[in-house]
């Protein structure tokens, strides 16, 4: 099957509260490759590679978010790989 790579950008309260940490340990569980990274504005991203039903389990989990945060919205984009990843790591 081929990889495919989702853009996630998620906003909300979403950055002090271990959310980069909870979207890795998800990702990594579904078998994922790429990463989740802060941005400036407050909101978070992250860029997944993976099967698609795995990428939607992702998404799933992302929407909810972890213990302490509050997301207020994820907007996914579904495209064709843009590099290539080993691991799914937490970016600076």
């Amino acid at each position: 099957m081929e990889t495919q790579e989702i853009y996630c950008r998620i906003t909300g309260r979403v950055q002090l509260v271990m959310f980069r940490d909870f979207a890795a340990r998800r990702a990594r569980r579904l078998g994922l490759v790429g990463y989740v990274k802060n941005l400036q504005d407050g909101s978070v991203e992250a860029v997944a590679q993976g099967a698609p039903e795995r990428l939607d389990q992702f998404a799933g989990a992302l929407r909810r978010g972890s213990l302490f945060s509050r997301v207020d919205r994820v907007d996914v984009e579904h495209r064709a790989p843009t590099a290539r990843y080993g691991d799914f790591t937490i970016a600076w």
